[in-house]
């Protein structure tokens, strides 16, 4: 028998990985500029798509191997039909479960949510601007997302707003989306722009960390800005606006790496596991599923495989050759 310690999910540089986000679904009712080619993408066949006893399966594994927290991604979670299903078999899990989606419907699923425990949900909305948003999502859902926003603020949920930031196209609104955080316990934060197959990505885009803060501080003011204390294995780093009732974070994956404590492994709707957001590798561990093998020996081999730093790019300018970020996945077929 193995003992705790060896159960667990320990890489070579001695992170332990307890957060397993499981995307369910390619699809979505949404085709965000950053996350899918315009083009869109050549979905996996129905049949190479994770069903719900396989999801469950997989999950119960990785939390007999150390996970205590899952969140569902997608595309949008919340459109594949037997989404509730899925949540109801995984909140059975002694496991912490939360969800990422784009807001759309996910006021028919606040019932669901309170019955499952689950507490914690992260929304996308990159701009408060209509028009603009309709530009950016290539939908026309802005004043839904928004009402839903508001909505499960209203029901007592922990919302996070994640906005990707794009230079040129909604940097200018850094300050009203913190100017959300006054009255509202919101959680807002801001996601450097990164590089995945199809969005066009280049380093002239993206809005960093530093300029970010730069924007907070000739706001409000260094006095006014208080910094939060990050958890260990967390993506962002944290501020609050004094007497402010939430608070903005920063993820800012490509100048500021939040590697050293990453604990995080993702499971794509087809059945592969990534060790790391901009990896390319994959391990695929439904084909073994489906024919009984054990894969606990795949999962931990593709986490030894896990690189110190962002897959091996060690430096910003790396991100500039095209030729290691097109090889991967397009961010929707990923998982957010």
């Amino acid at each position: 028998m193995e003992s705790k310690t060896q159960n667990k999910l320990i890489d070579t540089f001695g992170r332990e990985h307890s957060y397993l986000r499981i995307s369910i679904t390619e699809r979505c009712n949404l085709r965000c500029k950053y996350c899918m080619p315009v083009e869109g993408i050549k979905l996996s066949p129905k049949k190479n798509i994770m069903t719900a006893d396989e999801i469950y399966s997989i999950a119960k594994t990785f939390v007999e191997h150390g996970v205590d927290k899952i969140r569902l991604t997608g595309g949008e979670p919340l459109i594949r039909k037997d989404a509730p299903e899925i949540i109801e078999r995984l909140a059975s899990l002694p496991t912490t479960l939360a969800i990422t989606t784009n807001g759309v419907n996910v006021d028919q699923f606040i019932p669901l949510f309170k019955k499952c425990g689950i507490k914690k949900l992260n929304l996308s909305l990159d701009t408060l601007n209509a028009e603009k948003n309709h530009l950016i999502t290539r939908r026309n859902y802005f004043d839904r997302i928004y009402k839903n926003i508001l909505l499960l603020v209203e029901e007592d949920f922990e919302v996070k707003v994640n906005c990707v930031l794009m230079k040129g196209e909604n940097d200018d609104e850094i300050i009203d989306f913190i100017n959300l955080t006054k009255k509202m316990p919101l959680a807002i934060r801001f996601i450097e722009f990164m590089p995945f197959d199809g969005n066009r990505w280049n380093l002239n885009q993206m809005v960093s960390l530093e300029e970010i803060l730069k924007k907070a501080v000739d706001e409000f003011g260094i006095a006014q800005i208080q910094k939060l204390k990050d958890p260990p294995t967390d993506t962002a780093k944290h501020y609050r606006i004094k007497n402010y009732r939430g608070n903005f974070a920063i993820i800012s994956s490509v100048t500021n790496p939040f590697c050293d404590g990453c604990n995080r492994i993702r499971l794509t709707a087809n059945g592969r596991l990534k060790n790391c957001l901009f990896s390319s590798a994959e391990s695929d561990i439904l084909s073994l599923l489906r024919k009984n093998k054990p894969i606990v020996p795949a999962i931990k081999e593709i986490i030894k495989l896990k690189f110190k730093t962002r897959s091996g790019m060690d430096t910003i300018e790396q991100f500039n050759d095209p030729e290691i970020h097109t090889k991967n996945r397009s961010m929707i077929a990923i998982g957010g």
